[in-house]
């Protein structure tokens, strides 16, 4: 029997609402949630347990004691990290939660040597790239989500702006899992029909921008960072590697001469599967979107480059 056991490092917002959204489809037979905090751990896999009475399947919820809980994982999701406070300078973010990140993964090819990992934790990009790096697996076993959620976004800005096809939306996004994003509406649709045909160029504008800013206008709000879309993004994205279902999903990768690139982690539309990423899809870029694709290239390779002189992977 095939386990379909999901570990979710990290039981704040984005991990718990994974967790529920994973409950609540039946998609997999087990959740494991772990966190430094075994209560907030505990606490959230009780509530979350108790609601499966009215999910379409009876999906198992348990906290970890310890790490060796995660143990016969088939895919762990890593949300672990802190986000950046007003008196940290990137590099001592970037610092922070790769050594966080140091510490789960050994304990992940401790318990789980045989899993595929998505990444989740921020900044995102050099964070999968860490994990790569750190694990030593091949490439196609981790994979970092971002895609999946920012094309969420534009999806949702696009129907904010026509006012129709919701859940009939595709948005593609390349790049890095920030301001240097680069949203493709040439290839991005309303029911099938392209958006060049029913937004303006002026328009399209505007929808890339509040793309790109759309984490930040959700932490206005709120005061804290967005859980809903991103637990769901994540869910999705576990739905596929668990049934096979070879989805193409935007993700952030390890290229090795796609694109013109190597050793790095980057958005790049995928295929997902039970391998994890069973192809990088290429595209034909044109030379503007060549150029803003190093842009965002460049701006994860400075953010590797920090931990580099750091000795971070020695």
């Amino acid at each position: 029997m095939v386990s379909r056991k999901v570990g979710i490092v990290g039981a704040g917002f984005v991990g718990a609402t994974a967790a529920y959204s994973l409950s609540m489809t039946g998609s997999c037979h087990e959740v494991v949630l772990y966190d430094i905090n075994a209560d907030i751990a505990k606490g959230k896999a009780m509530d979350i347990g108790q609601s499966t009475s009215y999910a379409p399947k009876g999906t198992i919820v348990t906290a970890a004691e310890d790490a060796s809980d995660l143990e016969g994982c088939d895919i762990i999701v890593i949300t672990a990290g802190v986000p950046r406070r007003n008196e940290m300078t990137r590099a001592d973010l970037l610092l922070i939660n790769a050594k966080i990140m140091k510490d789960v993964v050994g304990n992940i090819v401790k318990y789980s040597p045989d899993a595929i990992i998505l990444c989740v934790s921020n900044p995102l990009d050099i964070m999968n790239y860490v994990v790569h790096k750190l694990t030593g697996w091949e490439r196609h076993r981790i994979v970092g989500m971002a895609g999946a959620l920012d094309g969420a976004r534009m999806a949702y800005q696009i129907n904010q702006k026509v006012g129709y096809g919701s859940g009939q939306t595709r948005a593609m996004l390349i790049g890095d899992h920030g301001q240097h994003m680069i949203p493709l509406p040439e290839i991005s649709a309303v029911g099938g029909v392209p958006l060049d045909q029913i937004i303006s160029k002026e328009d399209m504008i505007g929808i890339i921008d509040r793309t790109k800013n759309g984490g930040a206008e959700i932490v206005k709000h709120l005061g804290t960072s967005a859980y809903y879309a991103p637990g769901r993004a994540i869910s999705v994205m576990v739905e596929a590697i668990l049934d096979d279902s070879r989805i193409v999903m935007p993700s952030s990768v390890i290229l090795d001469g796609e694109y013109g690139y190597t050793d790095i982690s980057v958005g790049v539309p995928v295929v997902l599967g039970a391998k994890g990423v069973e192809k990088i899809v290429e595209l034909d870029l044109d030379e503007e979107t060549k150029a803003k694709f190093k842009i965002s290239v460049d701006s994860i390779r400075d953010g590797i480059e920090i931990l580099n002189k750091n000795n971070f992977f020695e």
